[in-house]
């Protein structure tokens, strides 16, 4: 988008992040986290409350996602993330959870943020084939979207994703 100002031109950008949200599926949003911090943390999250599977994206450096498969209710979603925090004593993890308490709904960005790129996976373990499908199946959705619009000039964030 441009805007004229006094004939000066000067660019905008729609700061819009695009983020998967839900209540149903276990979602965890570890930042400045070593990756083998957060698959330890991933397993022992998955066997202790039975999760199917699971997959972790990188999101920026020493910053990750982790998805899980199971199906589960709001409040088992939210107890099941608040353990993590708490066990791990990763404040940053726990104001995420706090976050997604207040809004009601978790959230990850699926979409690029300033200047890092979109989440990518790196890691795989168990089943896929619920929530972690879901998860998938609307990030290919939204992605693609944001490839169309792009390809027709608008810009989400600084002109690209």
């Amino acid at each position: 988008m441009v805007l004229k100002v006094n004939g000066l031109r000067e660019k905008l950008s729609l700061k819009c992040i695009i983020g998967y949200s839900d209540i149903e599926t276990v979602k965890l949003d570890f930042d400045y986290t070593p990756f083998k911090t957060v698959r330890y943390f991933a397993f022992l999250t998955l066997k202790r409350f039975k999760l199917g599977g699971f997959i972790i994206l990188k999101s920026s450096m020493n910053c990750y996602h982790v998805v899980f498969d199971r199906r589960v209710s709001w409040s088992e979603n939210m107890r099941i993330v608040a353990w993590v925090g708490l066990l791990c004593k990763n404040r940053f993890l726990l104001k995420w959870f706090v976050m997604q308490c207040i809004k009601e709904e978790s959230t990850l960005r699926v979409s690029c943020k300033r200047e890092k790129p979109s989440p990518r996976i790196v890691f795989r373990y168990g089943c896929e084939d619920m929530q972690i499908r879901e998860f998938l199946g609307c990030r290919k959705t939204i992605k693609g979207i944001v490839r169309r619009l792009q390809n027709e000039g608008v810009g989400l964030y600084h002109g690209s994703c």
